[in-house]
């Protein structure tokens, strides 16, 4: 039988839709569906015919549109959103109806009058991405109009778009503005994002060597392209930074005109053959450093120290830039936050790792995935917290927590196939409660795609301990160590080195990374619960009991039983762990 042929030919996609569209309807139906229906057939419908377009289909408040030419679909949006803003003058803004619009040149299947693939997929995130009244392009569609329009776009830096394999980097353009008579080197005025963003500036050259400042750029270049693969922060694109190459610009101005929170600014020395790399992290706003680091090596191989240093700046940088978020957020008045703003306001709760902590951690966290459904990193917090609230003893309902832990790690992941902490996230989790291969094969994939993530690291630590891999789960956290010496997360790597170090036998060494991880947060029954096995174990069985009280004070319902069940780890995993709370006295 033969195979039927999958008809494909490359086209400019163009999505469409309006911005607060249920709010609209939720305030005047009637008028709203009428005056769409309007500009449908006064505006839009005569201006795709006019540049050759074709209407593929109209979904409610939205269009799929298709053009032969990029530059057709480019200068059809520029003129609805030029037009739109016109009739939307002498409208109330609470009434005004406002398109969002992403153009797109790809590859596009055909079936029957309908179009599909990747092509059409990424028209529709870039919708997503426009501001209302805008137009946000493909780097693709940029290439292909820039020549041909005397439009002003913006660099919007590279982008990770939700189920998008690669990132790519996005152009924006405010339809309300008057077309620009500056070069394609001059750098555009940005615009302040809700969520992280960053700029990477050169790195000075101190050396008047210019074989050393080809390493400052690509060690730069490194540097964004693996921030970039974070797909909560925002990183402004090479050619917009590098126009400040050169130059000492002010940094608030510098936040102001690429539309960014933070700058990651640095500099490089040589002297013989040792190099010296400063870097530091400021706070665009208010010009505060939030970090500084030197690095010192031996010039031997160009390359290994290019990669190490880029290795050790992001994996730093991410989580404290994660810290000044979480400021911000608490700073911000409680009333009238966005999924984004709860989402951080959970992940500060959880921090308490008490009892009200988590269960306001879950709490908020639910209420920002209410809010956006599509919010994988708010269906990760509300994963996570659900977890510790499990392996604490703080749940009122075990199973379904257990339950909803699962559900959400992996919905997590189908919101977000690309975000690792999705992935590492739902890898802990699956291992934690009894799928240990599919936990393991998540994890490995998380800090095989982001290998500069400390937290991917961190969470391979715990998965590799619940499937009794002790060794490996040491090595996952010395990575984590590594790319981030100073995460405010330590206790957390710390408890997990101390209950591998117990499935390994040394007793002694779990013991002192029990009580360091205690000194830094001192709420965690499970650090608790390792210390007391480790201690019994040794044979110091008054100490052990000693810190029992502690635990009973954090969890008063522990029972061995119960953390046996409820921990659904490989049995032998936890085998030194039931024998030695058995030794303290615990009760059973």
């Amino acid at each position: 039988m033969a195979v039927a042929r999958v008809e494909r030919r490359l086209a400019a996609i163009l999505a469409a839709d309006v911005a607060g569209y249920s709010r609209l309807i939720g305030v005047d139906e009637e008028g709203t569906v009428t005056a769409l229906k309007a500009h449908r057939r006064e505006l839009i419908d005569p201006k795709v015919a006019e540049h050759h377009g074709r209407i593929v289909k109209t979904t409610g408040d939205g269009a799929l549109l298709e053009f032969a030419s990029a530059v057709d679909a480019v200068r059809c949006a520029m003129e609805i959103q030029r037009a739109m803003a016109q009739r939307n003058a002498g409208i109330p803004v609470d009434r005004r109806i406002e398109f969002r619009i992403g153009v797109n040149v790809g590859d596009v299947i055909v079936d029957e009058d309908d179009i599909y693939g990747d092509g059409v997929n990424i028209a529709a995130r870039l919708e997503g991405l426009s501001a209302p009244g805008g137009l946000c392009i493909s780097d693709d569609a940029f290439r292909q109009v820039r020549a041909k329009l005397n439009l002003s776009f913006e660099d919007g830096g590279i982008q990770n778009l939700k189920n998008i394999a690669e990132p790519l980097r996005i152009w924006r353009y405010n339809a309300s503005g008057l077309p620009s008579t500056r070069r394609d080197s001059e750098v555009s005025a940005g615009i302040m994002r809700e969520g992280p963003s960053i700029a990477v500036l050169p790195f000075e050259n101190m050396s008047n060597d210019r074989e050393q400042e080809y390493f400052a750029d690509g060690m730069v270049e490194d540097v964004i392209t693996a921030l970039a693969r974070y797909p909560s922060l925002f990183v402004v694109a090479r050619n917009s930074s590098f126009a400040y190459k050169g130059k000492s610009p002010d940094i608030r101005a510098v936040g102001r005109d690429l539309g960014v929170r933070y700058v990651l600014e640095g500099s490089i020395r040589r002297a013989t053959k040792r190099i010296r790399v400063t870097a530091q992290l400021i706070e665009a706003e208010t010009g505060r450093h939030l970090w500084a680091e030197k690095y010192e090596a031996v010039l031997d191989d160009v390359f290994e120290l290019q990669d190490r240093i880029a290795s050790n700046v992001v994996g730093t940088i991410g989580p404290q830039i994660g810290e000044a978020e979480m400021a911000r957020a608490i700073r911000r008045p409680s009333n009238n936050l966005s999924a984004y703003q709860l989402l951080l306001h959970s992940k500060f709760a959880f921090r308490k790792m008490t009892k009200s902590g988590l269960d306001d951690a879950v709490t908020l966290a639910d209420k920002a995935l209410e809010m956006d459904p599509s919010f994988a990193a708010a269906a990760v917090a509300a994963a996570k917290a659900r977890g510790y609230r499990i392996a604490e003893g703080h749940s009122s309902d075990v199973g379904s927590d257990i339950e909803l832990t699962l559900k959400l790690s992996c919905r997590a992941v189908e919101l977000d196939p690309h975000n690792v902490e999705a992935l590492a996230l739902a890898g802990r989790a699956l291992a934690c409660f009894g799928e240990y291969q599919a936990g393991l094969e998540l994890t490995e994939q998380a800090c095989h795609s982001y290998p500069y993530s400390a937290m991917a690291w961190t969470e391979a630590g715990w998965t590799n301990r619940f499937c009794a891999r002790p060794k490996q789960a040491i090595e996952c956290i010395e990575r984590a160590v590594e790319l981030s010496p100073r995460d405010p997360a330590e206790y957390d790597r710390l408890q997990v080195r101390a209950g591998a170090l117990i499935q390994l036998g040394d007793y002694d060494q779990a013991i002192s990374a029990a009580r360091r991880s205690i000194r830094m947060n001192s709420n965690m029954a499970g650090t608790y619960r390792i210390l007391i096995a480790a201690l019994a174990l040794s044979g110091r069985i008054d100490e052990a009991r000693s810190s029992c009280k502690r635990l009973l004070e954090i969890e008063p319902a522990f029972r061995i039983s119960d953390w046996d069940a409820r921990m659904r780890w490989v049995p032998r995993a936890k085998a030194a762990m039931l024998k030695g709370l058995r030794l303290a006295d615990l009760p059973e």
